[in-house]
């Protein structure tokens, strides 16, 4: 790999990791347009260049994560702590508990039959209708005023969080989003968009560190053998900053727009690999 194409596919990584488009998708159609064939190597630079993404909601949302390592570390400690920051980070970990039992069960057989293109642009389209349906339903529902205003973050409970984390694990297909389908499982059990987002956002940090970590542990050693650390540390730093650019427009974007754009993006993205490269 060289160095412009661990730019690009950083740039790729940081812009859609949080946008309900599938990152990993992404990197991998952007990987076979480029000429960077499937293989153990590419697979795991495709997981473990989010880590970038990761930093940088680490960086825009620390005031969040520190809530929330106080509220849990007053709960290890038998103290009072951020009762908002317990229930919080314990919504986090109980909805990650599904993709941790189910993500290195499948691992294998999901890299094996999902990351080519015809199922990214399957899952591409069929999320991409859905978010469209979604939308006009819910625009009809608005004019209605049948729309509730939702919850804040701090009144999720852990029966809805393991609900979202379940639904999260339908990301694993590549192309499918993990930011959608958690967005989506936020809305469904009562959170307004802002919350959905946010808690979309976090459970990223726990989820993405998991899978990277998981991968580099797994793959690293042949990934840095064929890449050489300089290529990692490009697609790291792009990521980086791309996908604070990424994250700052989408909540700006949401507060006064649905997510419709994505969803006809999405169709006509998957219409295109499908005319052109499946």
């Amino acid at each position: 790999m060289d160095w412009w194409q661990a730019l690009v596919i950083g740039l790729v990584e940081g812009l859609t990791e949080y946008l309900p488009v599938s990152s990993t998708g992404h990197i991998i159609l952007a990987q076979r347009w480029m000429g960077i064939e499937d293989g153990p190597s590419a697979n795991a630079y495709a997981i473990a260049v989010q880590a970038g993404a990761i930093v940088a909601v680490l960086g825009l949302y620390r005031e969040r994560v520190g809530q929330m390592l106080r509220g849990l570390r007053g709960l290890l400690r038998m103290g009072e702590g951020d009762a908002a920051g317990q229930s919080i980070g314990l919504a986090m970990v109980v909805a990650f508990l599904p993709a941790a039992v189910l993500g290195p069960l499948f691992d294998d057989a999901i890299e094996a039959r999902l990351f080519h293109r015809g199922p990214i642009a399957a899952a591409l389209f069929v999320g991409g209708v859905a978010i469209l349906i979604g939308s006009f339903v819910h625009r009809r529902r608005a004019a209605a005023g049948k729309v509730a205003p939702g919850r804040g973050l701090e009144s999720l409970g852990l029966k809805a969080a393991l609900l979202i984390g379940l639904i999260q694990c339908l990301a694993m297909w590549p192309g499918t989003s993990r930011s959608l389908v958690t967005i989506v499982g936020g809305l469904v059990v009562g959170l307004n968009m802002a919350a959905a987002v946010e808690f979309s956002f976090l459970l990223g940090l726990i989820t993405l560190g998991a899978a990277t970590a998981y991968k580099s542990l797994s793959d690293g050693a042949v990934m840095l053998e064929s890449y050489g650390p300089g290529v990692i540390l490009i697609g790291f730093l792009v990521a980086w900053v791309s996908a604070v650019v990424s994250v700052r427009w989408m909540v700006s974007w949401l507060k006064s727009h649905g997510l419709g754009i994505f969803g006809w993006y999405r169709v006509a993205l998957a219409l295109l690999v499908y005319s052109f490269f499946v």
